[in-house]
């Protein structure tokens, strides 16, 4: 192998070695805000359960009294899908899993509807408008940053306006495409509707859990309206921190499986390098034998 070759390899060593140490930064960069991530949606979980628990009691306990708006069902003319991603990459196939399954949920479940234009996209997060920006389809853009500035506060004005699209027959259903977090390695990509609520479960027999009724003060029209859009803001306020934790969880599993890649890559190069490098010296020593004896003769 020439000096040139050599000097060749010898830069790209340096090279993988200036890419390590950026992998192994954003790994522990990714951990430090995967543990608050985490942190933030664990501590959400068991609130967003009990009050979907109550939402649930309180749309079997009102069935025939009061009619709740949000739970009203109508025939699907208008859809509002709810398409949740990052603003940044290095994350492996987080985004193009999520990409691609809303990708799927309109072409399969609303051919008919896309084709007329009646799906509209709600991104949250650059890298699904970056995609979707290039498709037929109704973008919302308005809360694609929506991960600089994460507060239930901001949160709420993206669910806002979900909510009142429905009430307003604008949309006939809302749906989410978002990442449930499990653990730092494992995400789980769902999506799941948002509106219409969805009632409770059945029996095996079929019918409704019994439920039972309460006494409300004030009165419970009134305490149903003030409970049932914070219920659905909390909802759609935990789909994001679920989201945010497994986008960290993503990419610092993604920079760990980059920095083994790396330590792979030095070792085959340092192997090729000094077996290049043995060999330029043997070759030299040789020329220079070679010479002396020729000087010799």
């Amino acid at each position: 192998m020439p000096g040139g070759k050599l000097k060749e390899v010898r830069t790209r060593i340096q090279s993988v070695i200036s890419t390590q140490q950026i992998t192994k930064a954003m790994k522990m960069v990714s951990a430090a805000k995967l543990r608050r991530a985490q942190d933030a949606i664990i501590q959400m979980r068991p609130y967003s359960g009990k009050l979907t628990e109550m939402l649930h009691n309180i749309l079997s306990g009102s069935e025939g009294d009061i009619e709740i708006g949000y739970a009203k069902k109508r025939e699907v003319k208008n859809v509002l899908l709810v398409l949740i991603t990052s603003d940044k990459g290095l994350c492996g196939a987080f985004n193009s899993s999520l990409i691609k399954m809303a990708r799927s949920l309109v072409q399969e479940k609303y051919r008919d509807l896309a084709k007329q234009g009646k799906v509209e996209i709600m991104t949250i997060g650059n890298k699904g408008f970056a995609y979707f920006k290039r498709e037929p389809y109704p973008i919302n853009k308005d809360f694609i940053h929506l991960f600089s500035h994460l507060d239930f506060d901001n949160v709420s004005k993206a669910a806002g306006y979900a909510m009142e699209g429905f009430l307003s027959g604008k949309f006939d259903q809302v749906e989410f495409v978002y990442s449930r977090f499990k653990n730092a390695a494992t995400q789980l990509f769902t999506h799941e509707q948002f509106l219409p609520i969805p009632r409770i479960e059945t029996n095996a027999d079929g019918k409704n859990k019994r439920i039972p009724d309460f006494i409300y003060e004030p009165e419970k029209k009134q305490i149903i309206e003030y409970l049932v859009p914070k219920i659905l803001k909390t909802q759609f306020y935990k789909a994001i921190l679920d989201n945010n934790a497994s986008e960290h969880g993503a990419r610092m599993t993604a920079m760990d499986k980059a920095s083994d890649n790396a330590n792979e890559l030095l070792r085959e190069l340092r192997i090729s390098y000094n077996r290049a490098r043995q060999a330029a010296i043997t070759t030299e020593l040789t020329e220079i034998v070679s010479g002396a004896a020729a000087l010799e003769g």
